[in-house]
């Protein structure tokens, strides 16, 4: 996909949509389950095809919104993956079966020692400024407010 996403002739529309078509499925597969703890990472990726798409080197002195300006875009990738996963929670929730309680992390036993890592529910929940996490999970329940929920967060861009 290299020499169709750095062609020149090929206007920055038609790349920008391929990329979005056969690489983001590739660079988001599994998405759903992940926990997003270095969402820096995830915008460098995005910053760094964007970049390549462009031809612009690593060592140019151009910032991050003058490339977002030049392939006329806006980080997505983040919000993308933000949508799949709420989504994906809100089909769990709803079935009410084993992956529900694996997912909410209400299973007996003891937890490691250390810091504990950050669950899907807690990243979700600060995403759609839910306040508490029984909010979005009761919220899942009613679907119309739940993709409601969704998309203001989407709008929001957060």
């Amino acid at each position: 996909m290299k020499t169709v996403l750095t062609n020149k002739n090929i206007s920055i529309r038609t790349r920008r949509r391929a990329l979005e078509c056969y690489i983001e499925p590739i660079l988001m597969y599994g998405c759903e389950a992940w926990t997003i703890s270095k969402q820096t990472q995830l915008e460098a990726t995005e910053m760094w095809f964007l970049r390549r798409m462009l031809r612009i080197s690593w060592t140019a002195k151009k910032t991050n919104d003058t490339v977002l300006e030049e392939a006329h875009t806006t980080r997505l990738l983040i919000s993308k993956i933000r949508k799949r996963q709420a989504t994906f929670f809100g089909h769990v929730m709803r079935r009410e079966k084993l992956e529900n309680l694996v997912t909410t992390g209400m299973l007996e036993g003891k937890r490691s020692r250390g810091k504990q890592r950050e669950k899907l529910i807690e990243g979700l929940t600060d995403w759609l400024k839910a306040g508490k996490s029984l909010e979005a999970i009761e919220a899942t329940k009613d679907r119309k407010k739940w993709r409601t929920m969704i998309a203001n967060a989407v709008k929001q861009g957060t």
